[in-house]
């Protein structure tokens, strides 16, 4: 096996795919509303709501109940057959999002034990921000026991030549699906390569370090790696190579596809005293100074404050933390400059705009200095993330 592999991928059969496919589920985190439609469109029908846990409800739900319940329906699906699986299979994905731009990918599987989320990390498959240990027991909690994966994972591969996906987007191949996404998610595409060979071939021959760059879905492959690494303890050697929950599902798209854009995500803080914060803020020393751009019911405005972090981001998360921890509040990090602003502009609440990484940038500046400070960028607006839609079986 290498690095990145074909894999034995499911897909529902005779479902309304409008119905199946939901957005990933860290998206709309601090808007239920959003959820509650989801819930409404998909009317009890076979839906990959069903089988996620959205972040939005972790605090509303008993956690313990909803992973038996999730876990339960994932079991009801398969006793039921409502999979078409794919056999040592590639997915070409066509994404058409609203604004009409158009996102390629390839579905596959990278080997767990070539990923390690470590800020020394030398491994080919590395994340891009730092790993925050807190996130990652609820969903090895979720993953855990579940017979099924359902990738909302983003991976980044620097290809200049387009030489891995460029090649599919003119090729005859099966349509296997072809649909609108749910809730202004836009359009998709999936079509079963035919030349795999030549695909893993190109994509192992890229001469990058990383080879891999983890885009979307930092926690959730680091969960996936946990649950490996407590897996495989009980296994004996012969059967570890080949044992399926060594491998993650993910989607690969190339840094430099047109449509790729990295978007700043913002920081909210809830339930605080906005003149205080930024007060406390200014009071800050460090070698670096960065300005920042706040919003509150108040005004709107942008100082300068000091970071021993050289990334406007990390600098922001870091003294936020340090904030919370000391005199309370809630952070929470949201996608788009109107909703951020629309949330600091609520009593009590302060929104922090954030300057973003460019993303030619992003390998050089891994490989230099490790992963980012938690939540640098993101891939796009959150009606832009990965739409769950292909699954795959991870126990035996």
């Amino acid at each position: 096996m290498s690095i990145f592999n074909t894999a034995d991928i499911l897909l529902p059969k005779n479902c309304d795919m409008t119905k199946w496919s939901v957005v990933a589920c860290d998206q709309y985190t601090s808007e239920p509303l959003y959820w509650k439609k989801v819930e409404e469109t998909a009317d009890r029908a076979p839906s990959c709501l069903n089988i996620i846990f959205p972040e939005a409800y972790l605090s509303e739900l008993d956690f313990d109940s909803k992973i038996k319940e999730v876990n339960n329906t994932m079991k009801e699906y398969l006793d039921n057959d409502i999979f078409t699986e794919y056999k040592d299979a590639l997915i070409f994905v066509r994404r058409t999002f609203p604004s009409g731009e158009v996102r390629s990918g390839l579905i596959g599987a990278v080997d767990l034990e070539e990923y390690d989320y470590s800020a020394l990390s030398s491994s080919p498959i590395r994340a891009t921000e730092a790993t925050v240990p807190e996130r990652i027991p609820p969903r090895v909690a979720i993953r855990r026991n579940a017979p099924l994966e359902l990738p909302h994972i983003l991976l980044l591969i620097d290809d200049e030549k387009d030489s891995v996906i460029g090649p599919l987007k003119s090729a005859e191949l099966k349509k296997l699906y072809d649909f609108e996404l749910m809730q202004d998610g836009g359009h998709i595409e999936g079509y079963l390569v035919n030349n795999n060979d030549a695909v893993l071939k190109a994509i192992h021959g890229l001469n990058k370090s990383p080879l891999i760059a983890v885009g979307d879905g930092n926690h959730s492959l680091a969960s996936a790696k946990a649950c490996w690494e407590e897996i495989k303890k009980t296994l004996p050697e012969s059967v570890k190579e080949n044992h399926p929950a060594r491998y993650a599902l993910c989607e690969v798209v190339n840094l430099h596809e047109k449509s790729l854009v990295f978007e700043p995500i913002h920081r909210v803080l809830f339930s605080c005293n906005p003149a205080k914060v930024t007060a406390s803020m200014k009071e800050q020393k460090g070698k670096f100074t960065h300005k920042i751009n706040f919003v509150t019911k108040e005004k709107s405005e942008c100082f300068d404050f000091q970071s021993d972090c050289h990334l406007q981001s990390g600098a922001v998360s870091l003294f936020l933390d340090d904030y919370v921890s000391k005199y309370g509040g809630k952070v929470d990090y949201v996608h788009g400059d109107d909703t951020a602003e629309s949330f600091g502009k609520q009593d009590g609440n302060i929104a922090f705009l954030i300057k973003c990484l460019r993303k030619e940038d992003l390998f050089d500046t891994v490989n230099a200095y490790g992963p980012l400070p938690k939540k640098t960028f993101s891939m796009g607006h959150a009606n832009e993330k990965r739409f769950y839609t292909e699954a795959r079986k991870i126990v035996r």
